[in-house]
């Protein structure tokens, strides 16, 4: 354990800012996988609600830092391609 109030400080900053990072990156997982999942059905509404919301959660990530710019940009492309491609 630290003995030094900044690095206490910064121990504690780290754990805040590590669960702030895992609430993101979950709740792209399970974006990505509802969007495959409602894509595998038949409500084309539903899918296009899921990309869009989607597309926002990853372009949010991408402005705070989380995910670069170009991988953001990289699977919205793959994601869009699914949905340009799903014949319903």
């Amino acid at each position: 354990m630290a003995n030094i109030k900044s690095a206490k400080k910064r121990i504690l900053q780290n754990k805040k800012r590590g669960e702030i990072n895992k609430f993101r990156l979950s709740r792209i997982k399970t974006g990505i996988k509802n969007f495959e999942s409602t894509i595998s059905g038949d409500k084309k509404v539903t899918v296009k609600e899921n990309f869009l919301k989607l597309e926002a959660e990853l372009s949010r990530a991408a402005g705070k830092g989380f995910l670069k710019k170009n991988t953001a940009s990289r699977i919205v492309s793959r994601l869009s391609k699914r949905l340009k491609s799903n014949p319903k």
